[in-house]
């Protein structure tokens, strides 16, 4: 099994779902019924350590998998497990095709425009209704560049670097202040 830091978010549990210890899940993949389904591990961490969960039922409801846990047969034993982000080891992900990523493999990449200026590295993702969005850092601020093809033209993921060819005015538009970055 991986660390804890070298595996990848797929969900959170929401909150309880009824009486017999089913947990709603915030999906944080684009393969929810590949990733949660009965019989699937994920991991969470307690403490220092990282334990498996092994789902014995799970179902889509309103975009959300409602999951049972092995093990977790009432509220009040799913109730702990509330805020929980739930891991798997990244070589358990779904194979991609060419020219596809994962949004974990772009945190870290450095963000530059077509003409060669410097934006800064990417420091996490953002998802909505809209669509995806890298948050870049710049100093003390942070600005959003939409994830989209018209805009990140070129995705090097080997090395780590994203170009960008965003309309006049976009990063000044999208200009917000972030917290500091380490």
């Amino acid at each position: 099994m991986a660390e804890w830091d070298e595996m990848v978010l797929v969900g959170r549990v929401v909150r309880p779902h009824g009486l017999k210890g089913d947990v709603v899940v915030h999906p944080e993949t684009d393969f929810v019924e590949e990733r949660f389904h009965a019989g699937a591990t994920v991991w969470r961490r307690v403490g220092a350590a990282t334990v498996p969960l092994n789902m014995v039922s799970a179902r889509v409801q309103s975009g959300r998998p409602v999951v049972r846990f092995e093990g977790i047969g009432r509220i009040e034993e799913a109730e702990p497990l509330v805020g929980s982000e739930l891991r798997v080891p990244e070589t358990e992900l779904q194979p991609l095709g060419p020219g596809e990523y994962y949004h974990h493999q772009l945190v870290g990449c450095a963000v530059e425009t077509v003409d060669g200026r410097a934006i800064g590295p990417v420091v996490r993702i953002e998802r909505s209704a809209g669509g995806s969005c890298l948050v870049v850092a710049q100093g003390e601020q942070e600005v959003l560049v939409p994830l989209a093809d018209a805009i990140c033209v070129e995705v090097d993921i080997a090395a780590q670097r994203i170009r960008i060819d965003p309309p006049d005015g976009l990063l000044e538009l999208n200009l917000r202040r972030g917290g500091p970055v380490a």
